[in-house]
């Protein structure tokens, strides 16, 4: 259980942490991005200025009245081809109508023409069948005008491996971190888990030891009470007033034990130090000694308790089971002790015990189970209580009580504690004034020798 909390809690620790650890690994990426690429098209637009106000603009004069005015490209871009090659940028002129006259690039891009300052990002796709091929530019484009008259288009381009580039080296980076980050914090998590955990665990432990002691050291008052009354309801000249009495001092001291017992068993099965006796228990002579210890009290209730046995001729010893005998008769006795008591007069309880139908076709199977189930016509539980049944001092309803045989609230929680410390699972379906079925899986010992 401590273990399961601590580890529990280091996951806590690891999953707010890497989430955390994503979201700012998630912003630091985006801002990184972002400002490569505002520091590209920066540069770019910078360049577009420097460019354009190195243009060489000549007149153009048509007839007499017309003049208009052209870019001297030679004069223009003599120098710019040189001091922009170190930054790796590629300029481009186009005329007004958008053909190509001047370019650093020794291929032209097939780009189309988009005037835009705040910089786009273009794939250049020289081969579809090969990507090594293909590339992709960051690119800034300005329409040179004067006045109405469009001169032509500048257009500024990067490569874009100047941000991929480090992104990726970026991701690889924050990758590596965060997991090293997570592998640190869960080391740490459960170390601190660990720490938190401790003074839990040693109180927990002092409860178990203190149920356990007072268990063991209330048994032998108890018994000498008994004792005691015992000897003195065997007086003959006692009265009858004082016999009746000690009949229910008696009663309420023979109860008092068996709490005592019960919490004496919980403590040291939930401390680990319960001394068990494994042996090969043949489940069908068991049920059968805990229906004839039963059916005394069926028939003084006038109620119809059966065992029922359904064997196949093929397998052989195929209902043993490897166990504790005195635990597993406790179950059994406990699962038809409440049939009978909460079954009313006239009902009927059957135990059933069998190898379920999925086992039967591979009777051969490691993981193969026995089954055992009793039924009962009796008030039933409603749905509200299925969940709670195992817990510890609960009681269903109050109206279920028996007046006489009024338990602890532990009868079950001890015996889903026995189940499962054979292997085995619980199971209770019940509707109300209809019945009760409880049903008991174990493991079945040796199936691996069995012939069909």
């Amino acid at each position: 259980m401590f273990q399961a909390t601590r580890r529990r809690l280091a996951i806590w620790y690891t999953a707010v942490t890497a989430v955390l650890l994503l979201l700012f690994a998630t912003g630091f990426y985006f801002y990184v991005r972002n400002t490569l690429i505002d520091r590209i098209d920066d540069t770019l637009n910078h360049v577009v200025e420097v460019v354009e106000r190195t243009l060489v603009i000549e007149p153009i004069i048509f007839g007499t009245d017309q003049t208009k005015s052209q870019v001297n490209i030679q004069a223009s871009f003599r120098d710019s081809s040189d001091s922009v090659e170190d930054d790796h940028i590629d300029l481009e002129w186009f005329s007004p109508t958008g053909e190509l006259l001047w370019s650093t690039l020794s291929e032209p891009l097939n780009v189309p023409i988009n005037a835009n300052r705040t910089g786009e990002t273009v794939w250049v796709i020289n081969n579809k069948l090969n990507s090594e091929q293909n590339y992709s530019l960051r690119q800034v484009t300005q329409r040179v005008e004067i006045g109405r008259q469009v001169l032509g288009y500048l257009r500024v381009s990067h490569p874009w491996f100047e941000v991929t580039k480090p992104i990726r080296q970026l991701i690889f980076d924050l990758i590596l971190g965060t997991g090293l980050t997570l592998i640190g914090v869960a080391a740490i998590g459960w170390l601190l888990s660990g720490l938190a955990i401790a003074p839990v665990r040693e109180s927990y432990g002092r409860l178990k030891q203190f149920t356990a002691d007072a268990s063991h050291e209330l048994r032998n008052p108890i018994a000498t009470i008994q004792t005691n009354v015992q000897v003195a309801l065997a007086e003959p000249d006692i009265e009858p007033q004082q016999h009746q009495q000690l009949q229910v001092i008696e009663r309420l001291t023979r109860r008092l034990g068996r709490l005592v017992d019960d919490l004496l068993f919980l403590a040291r099965q939930d401390s680990g130090i319960l001394q068990q006796q494994w042996v090969e228990v043949p489940l069908d002579a068991l049920l059968i000694e805990v229906i004839q210890e039963q059916q005394a009290i069926a028939r003084h209730q006038n109620l119809s308790l059966s065992l029922e046995i359904i064997d196949s001729p093929k397998l052989e010893d195929n209902f043993t089971v490897l166990g504790d005998w005195d635990q597993l008769a406790r179950v059994f006795t406990n699962l038809v002790s409440n049939a009978v008591q909460y079954t009313a007069s006239g009902g009927e309880i059957e135990v059933e015990l069998q190898v379920p139908v999925k086992n039967k076709r591979n009777s051969s199977a490691l993981n193969s189970v026995l089954q055992i189930k009793v039924t009962d016509t009796g008030t039933g539980i409603s749905p509200e209580a299925l969940p709670h049944l195992f817990d510890r001092f609960y009681r269903a309803d109050p109206a279920r009580t028996h007046s006489s045989a009024a338990g602890s609230g532990l009868g079950l929680a001890i015996t889903k504690a026995i189940v499962e410390n054979h292997r085995g699972q619980i199971r209770i379906d019940s509707q109300v004034d209809r019945g009760t079925a409880v049903t008991v899986t174990l493991p079945a010992h040796k199936l691996e020798q069995f012939r069909l």
